[in-house]
C-alpha cells in the first residue's frame, strides 16, 4: 500500500492541474463571453432615424452608422482586443493616433485621452467600449489623412471642394486596415509621399522645438535700416536670424549693418517672398517678428492642404505655388527648372486643383470670357468704339459655329446690355499683342483655368504678381513648352521658335499628358533644405487654421 502512495499522489497532483485547467478555461470562456456581451450591447440595431441622417451627411460623420455597418458584416465581435487586453495592432494604432500631431493633425480628434483611460481596464465594457472607439478613431484618421477633414468643405465648399471624401467607405477601410501585414506601416503609408509635404513635416518638427526655447527679439519700428548704416535695433536683427541659424555674427560691432548682415538679410528676404534690396523696412521687420508658434501654423495650414490635394506628383510634373508666384517643372524626380509666374487678383482668385497637360497652342487666339466681356470691355467700349479694333479683337454675333462676324465699330454700344455682352464673343487674334503671348498650356477643366504667355513681362520683376484673372501667366513660356515637348516628334526649342515665327495657330497634342497641380502654399521647403514663409495673398491661412481646430 505505502508502495502506491507516490503514483497516487501523482494521480492527486495531476488532477489538481486538470481541475485548475478546466477551471481557468471556464474562466477565459466566461470572460469572452462578457467581452461578446458588452460589444453585442454597444453594436445595436439603430433606428431609422440614424439611417435617415445618412442622407444628408457622409457615413463617416455619423459615428453610430459608421460603427454599426462595420461591427454588422463583422459579426460583432472586437477587432482590436481580447479578454486579456489590446492587441499589437491596438498598440500600433494609438501610437499612429499620438503622432498624428507629427502630420499636421491633433490628436484630440481622435479621442487618444479616451483611448489611453481604458488601455489598462479589463472589465468587459471598457474593452468593448476601447474597440469600438480604436475602430472609430483609425477610421477616422485613415479618412482625414487621406482626404482632408470633411468639416473643411462644409465650411467652404468652393474654397475646400477637394476636402474630404462623401463616399469614403468605412468598411473598406477597415478591411485594408486590417488584411495589411504590418498596419503600423499602411499608416504610414497614407500620408503623402512627396517631398514637398515631407520636407514640411521635418520642418514642422523644427519649428516645434524652437517655440520651446527662448522667445525670439522683436526688432523696434523706427526708420527705415539700410546696408551702411548704424542702428541699435540691429543686434536684435542679429540675434532673430541667429535663433533659426541663418547668420552668425563676428564683428564687435553689432550695431553696424555690414556685408555679411546684408547677405544674411537678403537672404531671409527671399526667404519670406519680400523685395530682395536688404533695406530692413516695415516689411522685413513684420517677418523677422513673426514669433516660432506662429509659423508652426503656417507649416500646418500646409501639410493640412497637401492632405486634401494630390499625395502623388508624378515622377514627371508641373507645380504652381499660386502664393509663392513660382512655377516648378520636375522630370525623373528632378527640378529641372523654376520661373515665377502671375496668378489671379484677389477678386479673381486662382483655384486649387490638379490635372494633366494635354495640349500646347502655340500663337493661340484669345476668346475672351463673358465676365470679362461685360464687366471690362463693354465700358471700354462705351468710350472709345474702336477699342475692340485697336487690340485685334474680332467680334461675332455668338459662341455658336455659325456665327457671324460684325463690326464692332459701327455699333452703338451704348444701347448693349451687359447681359447681351455675354452672349457676344469675342476673339482676339494671334500676334504680339495677343493677352496670351506665343503659346498656351491646355488642361481642360471647369474653372476655365490654364498656363500661357503674357506680352506684359515687365511684371515679373515685382514680387508680389497677383494680376490676372485667374488663369496663370509663366515667364519663360517657351522654355515650359520645350520641357513638356521633351523633343517628341521633333519638338525641339528650334522647332518652337519656328511654329512661332509664323505667326499661325498651331496645336500639339502632348504624346504623354503632364500631371499639374496647382496649388496653395504660404510655406514650402526648397531643395536646398530651406523653408521658405510667401505672403498668404489670399488671406487663407487664418480661415483654414480657425476651420481646422474648431472642436466639434
Amino acid at each position: 500500500m505505502n508502495q502506491r502512495t507516490p503514483h497516487c499522489s501523482a494521480a492527486l497532483f495531476l488532477l489538481t492541474i486538470l481541475l485548475a485547467a478546466a477551471a481557468a478555461a471556464e474562466s477565459g470562456r466566461d470572460r469572452i463571453d462578457a467581452l461578446n456581451r458588452a460589444m453585442a450591447e454597444r453594436i445595436t440595431c439603430y433606428p431609422l432615424e440614424i439611417f435617415q441622417v445618412h442622407k444628408q451627411k457622409p457615413l463617416i460623420a455619423v459615428k453610430e452608422l459608421c460603427l454599426a455597418t462595420i461591427y454588422n458584416e463583422t459579426g460583432a465581435r472586437p477587432l482590436w482586443v481580447t479578454a486579456d487586453g489590446p492587441d499589437a495592432s491596438a498598440e500600433a494604432i494609438l501610437d499612429r493616433l499620438r503622432t498624428s500631431v507629427q502630420e499636421g493633425l491633433d490628436p484630440d480628434d481622435y479621442e487618444v485621452d479616451l483611448l489611453a483611460s481604458l488601455w489598462t481596464s479589463r472589465q468587459p465594457r471598457d474593452l468593448a467600449r476601447l474597440d469600438t472607439q480604436l475602430t472609430f478613431s483609425l477610421v477616422k484618421y485613415i479618412h482625414d489623412i487621406s482626404h482632408g477633414q470633411m468639416k473643411l468643405r462644409e465650411a467652404d465648399s468652393e474654397l475646400y471642394a477637394e476636402a474630404g471624401d462623401e463616399h469614403f467607405d468605412p468598411l473598406l477601410a477597415m478591411t485594408m486596415a486590417r488584411s495589411a501585414q504590418d498596419i503600423g506601416a499602411y499608416l504610414d503609408g497614407l500620408a503623402p509621399q512627396h517631398d514637398a509635404y515631407r520636407k514640411l513635416r521635418e520642418a514642422l518638427a523644427s519649428y516645434r522645438e524652437l517655440a520651446k526655447g527662448p522667445a525670439w527679439p522683436v526688432i523696434g519700428g523706427g526708420p527705415l535700416i539700410k546696408p551702411g548704416a548704424s542702428d541699435s535695433r540691429l543686434v536684435e536683427v542679429r540675434r532673430r536670424l541667429e535663433q533659426t541659424g541663418d547668420f552668425r555674427s563676428t564683428t564687435d560691432r553689432e550695431d553696424f549693418y555690414d556685408e555679411p548682415l546684408e547677405a544674411a538679410v537678403k537672404g531671409f528676404q527671399a526667404q519670406h517672398g519680400l523685395k530682395t534690396d536688404g533695406i530692413i523696412g516695415p516689411n522685413t521687420r513684420a517677418a523677422l517678428n513673426r514669433p516660432p508658434a506662429e509659423l508652426v501654423d503656417v507649416i500646418r495650414a500646409n501639410m493640412i492642404r497637401w492632405h486634401i490635394q494630390a499625395h502623388k506628383l508624378g515622377d514627371t510634373h508641373i507645380m504652381v505655388n499660386i502664393a509663392g508666384f513660382r512655377l516648378t517643372a520636375v522630370r525623373d524626380r528632378q527640378t529641372e527648372m523654376e520661373m515665377p509666374v502671375i496668378v489671379g487678383k484677389f477678386q479673381h482668385q486662382t483655384p486649387v486643383f490638379s490635372d494633366k497637360i494635354r495640349y500646347l497652342e502655340f500663337n493661340p487666339y484669345w476668346n475672351i470670357t463673358p465676365s470679362i466681356a461685360r464687366n471690362e470691355e463693354l465700358p471700354a467700349l462705351r468710350e472709345n468704339p474702336n477699342h475692340l479694333v485697336d487690340r485685334h479683337v474680332r467680334l461675332f454675333s455668338s459662341w455658336l459655329d455659325d456665327s457671324v462676324e460684325l463690326d464692332s465699330t459701327t455699333m452703338d454700344w451704348s444701347q448693349v446690355s451687359r447681359s447681351q455682352m455675354s452672349r457676344y464673343k469675342l476673339r482676339q487674334d494671334p500676334g504680339p499683342w495677343n493677352a496670351l503671348g506665343r503659346v498656351k498650356f491646355v488642361f481642360p477643366n471647369h474653372h476655365a483655368v490654364y498656363l500661357h504667355d503674357t506680352p506684359s513681362h515687365d511684371l515679373f520683376e515685382q514680387s508680389s504678381r497677383s494680376f490676372s484673372h485667374g488663369c496663370i501667366r509663366v515667364s519663360r513660356p517657351l522654355a515650359l513648352a520645350a520641357f513638356l515637348l521633351n523633343g517628341q516628334n521633333g519638338w525641339d526649342s528650334e522647332a518652337i521658335d519656328k511654329v512661332v515665327a509664323t505667326g499661325e495657330r498651331k496645336i500639339v497634342t502632348l504624346r504623354t499628358p503632364i500631371p499639374v497641380h496647382i496649388t496653395y502654399q504660404t510655406s514650402w521647403v526648397d531643395n536646398g533644405g530651406v523653408i521658405h514663409f510667401n505672403g498668404d495673398i489670399y488671406g487663407r491661412d487664418t480661415k483654414l487654421l480657425q476651420t481646422f481646430d474648431a472642436r466639434n
